[in-house]
């Protein structure tokens, strides 16, 4: 009797686990819901891209903001500004400081969870350019975050934004370039990769480990790895008031931001991002580096990891004053130290 309970149990349970393997092995898009978002709604567009090929699973693995960030987060003292009178229309840090270049960049997370550590060290570098008045023009280290900072979380199976700026507080960062650049004491080794249909790089595959942490930097650098380390001064989140993340950008440049991204978002190709369709995939850190409107829409503008073969060159735009996916909740920053 209780041997025949067990038998079924243990089928329908296997018969349930093998259902749920063969869905997470379907593609995440289709022409069809593609479709449906372009006519529920007119702010943004979507289409097909290098997603539409993977599995649900697979996408998710970019996904690297750690469920718990918004408890650190609310550790965090807020910095408080005194808002403007005059707050701009439209505002672009690239346009604010031309002659910081990592404003401008975009960088590639590749196959590996590492958002959480991108969207850092992109504002790190800005924030440095913009506080020496362009004197110090720097490109802080990736790989040196996702594989050294063992307080951050897991490297490419997901991390902290608010312990990747603690770090830099702390122990610190050194440089390091893009896949195969060379550049910097510790270049990012995980390769390059597309995420668009029409892209050039070789095609994003299985996740890739997390790099092993050296404390070296590369044979062809000269300045030896402790020397090379640039330090924060403080860390601070942002109040979500969209006033308050106004007068940060303004006053002190590009903020590290994380939101929850649904299915949708990853067929963004242009226009005012907005939750649509789908089903949640996880949370993704970003840079804002600006805000304007658009066709009457209020925005964020922000850059993206996923390599200039995604939304536009690189870069995406987010409905801006409601907290759209939690973007205006979660901010956080801080001070570089230049002694």
């Amino acid at each position: 009797m209780h041997l025949s309970i067990c038998f079924i149990l243990c089928v329908g349970l296997a018969i349930v686990s093998s259902r749920d393997v063969e869905k997470s092995k379907r593609p995440l898009f289709s022409e069809n819901f593609i479709s449906h978002i372009n006519s529920a709604q007119s702010k943004w567009k979507a289409g097909p891209n290098k997603f539409q090929t993977w599995t649900k699973s697979a996408v998710k693995r970019l996904m690297g903001v750690h469920k718990d960030h918004f408890i650190q987060i609310k550790n965090l003292d807020p910095i408080v500004h005194e808002i403007p009178n005059d707050l701009p229309t439209n505002f672009d840090a690239r346009e604010q400081w031309p002659n910081c270049p990592s404003i401008k960049e975009v960088r590639d997370q590749g196959s590996c969870g590492s958002c959480w550590a991108f969207g850092a060290v992109e504002a790190m570098s800005d924030r440095i350019c913009i506080a020496s008045k362009g004197s110090k023009i720097v490109h802080i280290s990736a790989e040196d975050l996702v594989s050294c900072c063992k307080l951050c979380g897991s490297g490419c199976n997901g991390g902290f934004p608010t312990a990747a700026w603690n770090h830099y507080r702390l122990t610190g960062l050194v440089t390091g370039g893009n896949y195969n650049s060379s550049e910097g004491c510790e270049p990012y080794t995980i390769a390059a990769c597309d995420h668009h249909v029409n892209g050039t790089k070789q095609p994003c595959g299985d996740e890739q480990p997390t790099p092993h942490c050296t404390h070296k930097c590369i044979s062809s650098y000269s300045t030896p790895y402790e020397k090379d380390k640039h330090h924060g001064k403080s860390v601070y989140s942002v109040r979500s008031q969209q006033e308050q993340i106004q007068t940060e950008l303004m006053n002190n440049g590009p903020v590290e931001a994380s939101f929850s991204v649904y299915s949708d978002f990853p067929t963004y190709q242009s226009g005012v991002y907005q939750h649509t369709a789908g089903s949640f995939l996880g949370g993704h850190a970003v840079k804002i580096l600006g805000w304007g409107v658009e066709n009457s829409t209020p925005y964020w503008l922000v850059a993206n990891s996923w390599n200039e073969d995604w939304g536009e060159k690189g870069f995406f735009k987010i409905i801006r004053g409601s907290d759209e996916c939690g973007i205006e909740s979660s901010i956080v920053a801080g001070e570089p130290k230049l002694d």
